[in-house]
């Protein structure tokens, strides 16, 4: 059930950050945070929920597809009918911000993860 849950809410969190990065002007977010904090933000969200979706996943895979999904979107924001400026130093930040929940969130996931063997196997 849990799995379901964070599945749902990857690939709603995945769409959300697609339609936003290809939106000519973004709505405003609350408090105006730099646009590198809301590029960390969104990947540090996006690979935790990838984390808890995609259990069974290798984390180098994870990194891999969440990169892809990064240079997607600063690729499509340099076409002129999207009227935004695609940036590589906004790529390295999302590949930063994997790379950082990726080194936290991996043993912990193994660690809830043999939790939950050793419970359901007493």
């Amino acid at each position: 059930m849990m799995r379901r849950l964070f599945l749902l809410a990857f690939w709603a969190a995945l769409l959300l950050a697609l339609v936003m990065a290809l939106l000519p002007t973004p709505p405003k977010v609350p408090g105006a945070p730099s646009d590198k904090f809301q590029h960390m933000l969104a990947f540090a969200v996006l690979t935790a929920l990838a984390l808890g979706a995609y259990v069974r996943a290798h984390p180098v895979d994870i990194a891999a597809g969440l990169f892809a999904f990064g240079a997607f979107i600063e690729l499509a924001q340099m076409l002129p009918m999207i009227g935004r400026e695609g940036s590589w130093l906004d790529f390295a930040t999302d590949c930063g911000a994997v790379l950082a929940v990726l080194i936290v969130g991996v043993p912990l996931r193994r660690l809830m993860l043999s939790r939950g063997v050793r419970r359901h196997s007493r």
